[in-house]
């Protein structure tokens, strides 16, 4: 299976996945409002998750991200002693920040039962996840999409038909209860990672104990086409699962590699501006606590409602389009001292996602400013189309925009720089990190929960501004210019012209009179747009159909053999 191929197969499963627990989010947050209030959905959603965010951020993601480069010519004792050493980071994280959010942090409101309880358990859960990193990265490097995707859902039900029970008969109790299923589902989650690749070692053992019993000379080959077959690209290196553990794998070299250290760091000196940058109106709602626990909650409810296509959709392309350009695209090397098949093939990739989350943010945005309050009586009833919650939706239509273009040009960019061009960025992200800030509190302050959402927006167009200058500079000496796939086509545009005309028309006319009738308009014109984007893109949907047709014969093949 080919890396494109492999990241298409990753990306559709990490949608289906987004798209369950979405659903499952969802439905949890109105059982907690409808059940505990907005007051300890906001503690839950947005000081608890802030603390899990902030200690996993920074301890987990510069070493995921840097590890996960370049896989195939990795040496794996090396990455297996970098990747323990979160532990020991993590932990100090954990008491650190802990701490702030038990005795630093300050508050008008009075704090729900088992606050403290709820914030050492997220503490320790971090801990607990980083146990696991090794596997998961390795199920990431060898594209155990399948797996993945099961153990994540199979997670996210455990833990909430555990939280769920526990609410029911102690609504009074609702931290205990998060702080409960906290813990039990990070052990779960870890756990079942060891368990599944002890399984998966001794079977690839026992196929390979077989075929050297009939010849030894071709075990080597037979057992990589196995691989292959089974989606992993390169061959297995782990003999044991004592192997996941430092110390344990043959290594004649160093005990870190250096470049791999070097890129580690710089991910991590990026990673505390990115983690002001992604974090940012909930470090204003917990610092400064200019909203109450229950607007939070409101606020909260909201956004992952407005943040649908950015979660279901943009981050999974943004994770798999990551993998495939740091496993095609060379950090190290000028566009023209690499391959000339794959750097035109990557810069087809990058120009067709550009293409792709464009046109999505644009739908989304035109579609939004007339179908939020709509969208919003669905999930909450009335009491979610006051002009508040409506004012929120409309506004995040923007962010989305912005976030599908910021996130695949960031994910080119963080695949294929260099360390040093990775340590420019960082000075520019620190004044935009204190740029953005200053505008969520001044926006916040003129604007109200509004203004989060405005100075996010100015935060990704700085940030799509930088991504671009780098883009455009990497191919500045070629003929390729991947960033048009941004500018949307004739027909597109026209048709999106005329739904925003329609569309308005509708909702001043019909509603929330006649619901019905706005929405079926709506339909009919989103099909109109569609059909005008497939028109505009011949090309791009003829390429997914003969992808889907080869997919379907390479498993009619595997199933036959």
């Amino acid at each position: 299976m080919s890396l494109l191929n492999s990241s298409l197969e990753n990306a559709s499963f990490n949608i289906i996945f987004q798209i369950f627990c979405r659903l499952m989010t969802f439905g949890l947050n109105v059982f907690v409002v409808r059940n505990v209030g907005e007051a300890v959905l906001g503690v839950m959603n947005v000081r608890l998750l802030l603390l899990e965010s902030t200690i996993l951020f920074l301890s987990r993601e510069p070493f995921f991200k840097a590890c996960l480069t370049n896989a195939a010519e990795h040496n794996w004792a090396q990455v297996v002693n970098l990747l323990w050493l979160t532990i020991p980071i993590c932990s100090l994280m954990s008491f650190l920040f802990g701490y702030i959010w038990l005795h630093v942090l300050t508050t008008s409101e009075i704090l729900p039962d088992y606050y403290t309880f709820a914030v050492i358990s997220v503490a320790i859960s971090c801990v607990i996840h980083l146990s696991s990193l090794v596997v998961q990265l390795v199920s990431s490097a060898f594209l155990f999409n399948r797996f993945k995707v099961v153990i994540d859902a199979t997670a996210i039900v455990f833990r909430t038909f555990l939280f769920v029970p526990m609410v029911l008969h102690w609504p009074e109790n609702a931290l205990l209860a998060f702080g409960v299923a906290q813990l039990a589902y990070v052990i779960f989650y870890s756990g079942t990672h060891y368990v599944y690749f002890h399984w998966y070692i001794h079977q690839l053992n026992e196929k390979r104990k077989s075929k050297r019993k009939y010849d030894d000379s071709s075990d080597s080959e037979e057992v990589k086409e196995k691989d292959k077959d089974d989606g992993i690209i390169h061959h297995f290196p782990f003999q044991s699962v004592r192997d996941f553990f430092p110390g344990q794998l043959k290594n004649d070299e160093s005990r870190f590699n250096e470049k791999l250290t070097v890129l580690t760091w710089s991910f991590f000196r990026q990673g505390i501006l990115k983690y002001v940058l992604t974090e940012g109106e909930r470090i204003i709602m917990t610092v400064f606590p200019v909203i109450t626990f229950a607007e939070q909650g409101t606020y909260d409810v909201v956004n992952n409602l407005g943040s649908l296509a950015a979660r279901f959709i943009f981050r999974p392309i943004e994770d798999s389009g990551y993998f495939y350009f740091t496993q095609v695209v060379k950090r190290d090397k000028t566009i023209n001292d690499q391959d000339t098949g794959k750097i035109r093939e990557s810069v087809d990739v990058l120009t067709h996602l550009c293409s792709i989350v464009t046109s999505i943010g644009l739908i989304v945005l035109v579609f939004g400013q007339t179908y939020s309050s709509t969208l919003l009586w669905l999930y909450g009833g009335t009491k979610f189309t006051a002009h508040l919650p409506v004012s929120l939706m409309q506004a995040h239509c923007l962010a989305v925009l912005l976030l599908a273009v910021n996130g695949v040009t960031e994910c080119y960019t963080n695949a294929t720089a260099d360390s040093g061009t990775i340590n420019k960025t960082n000075f520019i992200m620190i004044y935009e990190s204190i740029v953005f800030l200053l505008a969520s509190y001044v926006l916040t302050s003129w604007l109200g929960p509004v203004g989060f959402i405005f100075a996010n927006c100015l935060n990704m167009a700085s940030r799509i501004y930088h991504s671009a200058v780098f883009i455009n500079k990497r191919h500045a000496e070629t003929s390729y210019r991947p960033l048009r796939g941004v500018v949307p086509k004739f027909c597109f545009s026209l048709s999106l012209g005329a739904a925003a005309v329609v569309t308005h028309s509708s909702y001043t006319l019909f509603f929330p009179d006649r619901k019905l009738l706005h929405f079926a308009i709506g339909t009919f014109i989103f099909a109109i747009v569609a059909l005008s984007w497939m028109y505009d893109n011949r090309e791009l949907v003829q390429l997914g159909i003969n992808k889907w047709k080869e997919r379907r014969q390479q498993r009619g093949d595997v199933k036959r053999d």
